[in-house]
């Protein structure tokens, strides 16, 4: 099998063939698009979800807290804890695993998560080290928001720019090649990138505002986060190329490693469905945070329309990421 995830229809068959067990507090449950689980705990709603960090190899402390936490914020949940698995393998030092901890004590510091528990273990089953997250939320009950919310006629929003996790691991972990197409100056800003992955506000500001749905665009890109909302709601998507936003350095780069930028990991985007795109992007931009309306929810099918073509849209095998890291 080749790295990256599951295709969509194996895992979707793999998840149906193995539930057996529906409890009633059970809200939203695990299925193909959806972020979180959501448990209905009486007087709250407690959010969780769960990934680990395998396609970087420096900083990766930091993106865990990230790209899990901000999974939570994707039900308009607010972030409350983290549980660590670290496995190490055995030609690591103790120092190392010391600095991917020190790395998620500071991010989780900054935004007021607390590390509760977990597992380090060094072991001869891994030949990177693979860190994962269990992330715990809560939120008001019934307020949580479904990947699956998303409705006919919704207006698609992406907050900041697209490929953004893609872009700084791109940086950071092939700098030598990526030196041939970025200047310094814009070695150094990519180097920044991390501190645009945190989705956090935009989550909050759209769960109080009443969207439909919010997906957090993390393997597979824009185009598969997109195929994930449009199969947990049961719909389609039409998007316009010229309208994503997407960095000069990302395209740069995208050109340089031969990678399409669409599927490219994109942690520090949401994807956001709702009835009123231009009255939340003004309640985004009046906080800081740039978003862009590229197409709306259709009834099916994934449609990329580029000048006078409309292209569809094949479900993405895996992330760009992996094709480069194979080739290096």
């Amino acid at each position: 099998m080749k790295e990256g995830k599951l295709d969509f229809e194996d895992l979707r068959k793999i998840i149906l063939d193995n539930k057996t067990i529906k409890r009633k507090e059970v809200k939203v449950r695990n299925d193909v698009g959806e972020d979180c689980a959501i448990i209905d705990f009486g007087n709250c709603e407690g959010i969780f979800s769960t990934d680990p960090i395998t396609g970087a190899s420096k900083n990766v402390g930091k993106l865990a807290v990230h790209i899990n936490c901000n999974d939570i914020a994707s039900a308009g949940g607010e972030p409350i804890a983290i549980m660590i698995t670290i496995l190490a393998p055995t030609s690591s030092t103790l120092d190392e695993i010391n600095q991917v901890m020190s790395e998620i004590n500071e991010e989780a510091a900054k935004i007021g998560v607390e590390i509760i528990g977990g597992h380090t273990e060094v072991t001869t089953a891994v030949n990177k080290m693979v860190i994962s997250i269990t992330a715990i939320g809560k939120n008001l009950i019934g307020k949580s928001i479904k990947t699956a919310g998303a409705q006919l006629g919704d207006e698609i929003i992406v907050t900041k720019d697209i490929a953004l996790e893609g872009t700084y691991i791109l940086i950071n972990d092939y700098e030598e090649r990526a030196k041939r197409v970025l200047s310094e100056k814009e070695l150094e800003f990519g180097k920044t990138l991390i501190d645009r992955i945190s989705v956090l506000k935009e989550g909050q500001i759209s769960g109080l505002f009443g969207v439909h749905s919010m997906h957090d665009i993390t393997e597979g890109g824009l185009l598969g986060g997109l195929f994930e909302v449009a199969m947990a709601a049961d719909k389609g998507f039409k998007i316009y190329k010229d309208r994503i936003p997407m960095l000069e350095i990302t395209k740069k780069l995208a050109k340089e490693f031969k990678i399409d930028p669409l599927r490219l990991i994109s942690s520090g985007s949401m994807l956001i469905t709702t009835s009123n795109g231009e009255k939340l992007i003004e309640k985004l931009n009046e906080n800081g945070i740039k978003a862009t309306i590229i197409g709306k929810i259709s009834k099916k099918d994934g449609i990329l329309v580029d000048g006078q073509k409309e292209i569809n849209v094949e479900p993405p095998k895996r992330d760009e990421l992996f094709k480069v890291s194979e080739k290096e």
